[in-house]
C-alpha cells in the first residue's frame, strides 16, 4: 500500500459490543512507537471512558448516504468506528465511496462480536453474517457466561463455509496478538474493496458462463463487474439479502 496514505481500518459491530475498549488495546499494543493513530467515531455513538485514550479523536457524520469526514492525512493509521445501531451493509457501501473520494487505503475491516447478544438472539445471526462477510478479522468479545458449545459452533459455521477471515478471542478487552489483527492483509470473503474486481460473463439468455468459455465461444457474451451479494437490490430497490434491524435487539 502507498506509504503516503494512512492505513484505514473499519470497525464493525453492535453498539455496546466493546469495540472502543478493544480498539484502545489494539492501538496500544499493535502499533509501533512512530505510529500516529487517529480515530473517527460515528456521531451517534455515545461517549465512552475509552475515548480519552484515543489521540486525534473526531466524529464523522452522514447525510443522504454520504459520509462527511476529512481523512486525517497526518495520521499513519485511521480507525473508522461505524454506527453500531445502523445498517452495517449501508455503511460499508458508503465507506467505500468515502475512501475513494478521500484517497484512503483500506487496511482491514474488523468485526467485534458481542457473543452474549448473539447467543441470546438467534435471529441476529443474519446480521452477524453480513458483518463477517466483509470482515478480515472477527473478534469474539463478551464471551463470559456464553456456552463453549455455542462459541465453537459459531466459529465453525464460517469455517465450514471456507471463510478466509481470522477468528480471535477477546479477554478483558484485550487480544492475544494486536499486531496480527492489524496486519494489512485482506482476508475477507467480500471482493468489494478489491483493486481489480472479479468479472461475471453472461450469454444472450442471461445465463452465467465461465470466463474460459466466454473467450473461446462464438456467441455474444456480456461482461460486468461482479456485484457483492449484500449490495444486490431487487426490482423494488430493496436489498435482496435482508438483515435484521439491530436497534430492535439493543437496550
Amino acid at each position: 500500500m502507498p506509504s503516503d496514505k494512512p492505513l484505514v481500518y473499519v470497525l464493525l459491530g453492535s453498539a455496546g459490543s466493546g469495540r472502543r475498549e478493544v480498539l484502545a488495546d489494539l492501538i496500544d499494543g499493535g502499533l509501533g512507537a512512530d505510529a500516529r493513530p487517529a480515530v473517527l467515531l460515528a456521531a451517534d455513538e455515545p461517549a465512552s471512558p475509552s475515548d480519552k485514550k484515543f489521540p486525534g479523536l473526531a466524529r464523522w457524520t452522514r447525510a443522504d448516504g454520504i459520509i462527511a469526514a476529512p481523512l486525517p492525512y497526518e495520521a499513519t493509521h485511521v480507525f473508522f468506528v461505524t454506527d453500531g445501531r445502523a445498517d452495517p451493509v449501508d455503511q460499508i457501501e458508503q465507506v467505500k465511496t468515502w475512501l475513494e473520494g478521500q484517497g484512503g487505503a483500506l487496511a482491514r475491516i474488523l468485526c467485534v462480536v458481542d457473543c452474549r447478544l448473539a447467543e441470546k438472539n438467534p435471529p441476529l445471526l443474519a446480521w452477524f453474517d453480513a458483518c463477517i462477510h466483509f470482515a478480515d478479522v472477527v473478534l469474539l468479545n463478551r464471551r463470559e457466561g456464553v456456552a463453549n458449545k455455542w462459541l465453537s459452533g459459531f466459529a465453525r459455521r464460517y469455517a465450514d463455509q471456507f471463510y478466509p477471515c481470522l477468528f480471535e478471542p477477546v479477554k478483558a478487552g484485550r487480544v492475544k496478538n494486536p499486531a496480527l489483527v492489524l496486519e494489512p492483509q485482506a482476508l475477507r470473503m467480500s471482493h468489494l474493496f478489491d483493486e481489480e474486481p472479479d468479472w461475471v460473463f453472461t450469454d444472450a439468455d442471461g445465463g452465467e458462463v465461465d470466463e474460459e468459455d466466454a473467450e473461446e465461444g462464438d456467441e455474444e457474451i456480456e461482461a460486468a463487474p461482479e456485484e457483492d451479494p449484500y449490495l444486490v437490490r431487487d426490482a423494488a430497490g430493496r436489498r435482496a439479502k435482508r438483515i435484521p434491524d439491530i436497534k430492535k435487539y439493543l437496550s
